[in-house]
């Protein structure tokens, strides 16, 4: 299999290429993203690799299709910038369902606890040898609620983390979990009732905004808002609006609304042309990281080998456990098509 590897980084080739051999596998790596523009290169190759920035839309996939492109390997959970109607019955879509729930859950964690009691900006201060503690006061999270949005594997695991602290879990799924040790709520109870607030929920049309104007405003004002999902979840204009009028008590943000053009790259000798994302950044209670949440060396081993035995699969003509389509679901179930080839189509 000859595989076009998008938007490749440093890190990325440490783990593919460790594994390319061994799967008999020849990768090329482009440090460019998959757009409309860049899907020509994927002449002649059999599949494509993307992350969670790559723009795997309508125009993309018909390009790719044209080229011969047989499978779209994603090494990411997340698979919202795909365009699965254009790709179905031309090109199969694979995904890494998990790769480390603990390694996200525990960025998530790190955010809260850092947020909480300013130990990035006391960090900032004692290294200009000031040593005033004035303003760095937080809260103890012993006794306090998080509510937890979205109960898969990292929902859990984070709200597993909470417990650890001694808080009280609310928790807002539609498909709750049988059995875990939370409080299912409604979202409005739970926005309401929270003193901190995580999303661990996939970005669909349902959860867009879920996070907006008005729910904004039914949190308590010293509420600190998590989010190391999808940047789309939070309406980003509506948290400045919360933030600039103190209605919330902070953010943490790994993920950005916006975020293709700016995270995973060195902008530092440049001018951020992004209003919102300047203006997020002036705010003493918004902690930005760039969608690191996952990146541990366990995380980076299990994308890498899931992504690799997604396309072996592929290759080998083995059903694709790891396969989704728009069917995906109820549609998928009711046609029987996967239990009868394990694939989509």
């Amino acid at each position: 299999m000859k595989i076009a590897f998008y938007d490749t980084k440093p890190y990325d080739k440490v783990w593919f290429d460790k594994l390319a051999q061994e799967f008999n596998t020849e990768i090329r790596y482009f440090d460019f993203k998959l757009n409309a523009e860049t899907a020509c290169l994927s002449k002649d190759f059999d599949a494509v690799c993307i992350f969670v920035n790559d723009n795997a839309d309508k125009e993309t996939l018909e390009i790719l299709y044209k080229n011969g492109v047989k499978l779209l390997a994603l090494r990411c959970a997340g698979y919202n910038n795909v365009d699965f109607k254009t790709a179905y019955e031309k090109i199969h879509v694979v995904r890494v369902p998990e790769y480390s729930p603990a390694a996200v859950a525990e960025h998530a964690a790190a955010l809260l606890l850092t947020l909480n009691r300013k130990t990035h900006r006391a960090y900032s201060r004692t290294r200009d040898n000031n040593f005033s503690i004035n303003g760095f006061i937080g809260i103890d999270l012993a006794g306090k609620t998080a509510g937890v949005i979205g109960t898969g594997k990292i929902g859990r695991v984070f709200a597993g983390i909470c417990k650890g602290f001694g808080m009280k879990v609310l928790a807002f799924d539609p498909y709750p979990v049988e059995g875990l040790d939370v409080e299912y709520v409604g979202l409005d109870e739970l926005l309401r009732a929270s003193d901190v607030i995580s999303l661990h929920c996939p970005l669909t049309p349902e959860t867009k905004h879920i996070i907006n104007r008005e729910n904004l405003k039914k949190m308590k004002s010293h509420a600190i808002i998590v989010n190391t999902s999808r940047g789309a979840l939070i309406d980003t204009a509506a948290l400045i609006e919360a933030l600039k009028n103190q209605q919330i008590g902070g953010a943490g943000l790994d993920v950005y609304e916006e975020e293709s053009e700016y995270f995973f790259e060195d902008l530092s000798d440049t001018i951020i042309k992004d209003d919102e994302l300047s203006r997020l950044l002036t705010f003493p209670n918004v902690l930005l990281t760039s969608h690191q949440a996952f990146f541990t060396e366990e995380a980076m081993r299990e994308i890498a080998l899931t992504t690799m035995e997604n396309v072996k699969a592929f290759e080998e003509n083995l059903p694709l456990a790891n396969e989704i389509c728009y069917k995906c679901g109820d549609k998928c179930k009711k046609e029987n098509q996967k239990e009868k080839t394990g694939r989509c189509f």
